[in-house]
């Protein structure tokens, strides 16, 4: 198994202190937004089982939630909307919430190396894209928890709103049961319009409407 802390520790010996660990959630559904953050841990941290958050329980990762947000040094989440997903695409708006977490650590303490997920990020410190990092680096993988949990909110208040949806269950990804509510219930706010379902149905309502 490898170790979380190798990545960290390695710029520890490099005389970095302040590392930013980032990642996002919610680039495959269909509704509502992109959500990043960025934390930065201290060295004694330890939460046993953290990991990449898609590899987690729901259980488990609403249980590190609070815990990894009381006991890092810093954290940030940045959040971009459906309509701006639609505006510039999902790897962008992803790179722009990553940006916007970061710009709010960069508020709380002076952020010296980032390690992101995959993602290079045009930003003014050193930048480290990690493929699957979230399960290589342990302040990605507290990142990854505090960006999904974040979003999973999000979605359960939508679910409260709409619950016809079934917000709370799917978290928007295109399920056989929601594609079946968008048929029945028609689009709400927040759906991304560039996305191949939600496309194909407002092609088809223009149809039907001889746009």
């Amino acid at each position: 198994m490898m170790d979380l802390w190798e990545y960290e520790n390695g710029l520890f010996q490099k005389g970095y202190q302040f590392i930013g660990g980032c990642d996002e959630a919610g680039r495959g559904p269909l509704v509502g937004p992109v959500v990043a953050a960025c934390c930065v841990l201290p060295r004694d941290f330890v939460l046993e089982g953290l990991t990449d958050s898609k590899k987690l329980t729901e259980k488990k990762r609403e249980k590190f939630f609070p815990y990894i947000k009381e006991h890092a040094l810093a954290y940030g989440i940045g959040i971009v909307s459906a309509e701006r997903i639609d505006e510039i695409n999902i790897y962008q708006a992803s790179r722009e919430a990553m940006i916007l977490a970061i710009h709010e650590v960069q508020k709380q303490l002076s952020l010296e190396y980032i390690l992101s997920d995959a993602m290079p990020i045009d930003i003014e410190i050193p930048c480290e894209p990690i493929i699957k990092g979230d399960a290589k680096s342990i302040s990605i993988a507290a990142a990854s928890v505090i960006a999904k949990v974040t979003r999973d909110h999000i979605l359960m208040e939508l679910d409260e709103q709409y619950p016809e949806y079934g917000f709370s269950k799917h978290k928007g990804y295109p399920t056989k049961a929601h594609l079946e509510a968008i048929e029945k219930y028609g689009l709400i706010p927040g759906y991304r319009k560039t996305y191949g379902p939600v496309k194909r149905i407002l092609e088809e309502a223009c149809h039907e409407e001889v746009c």
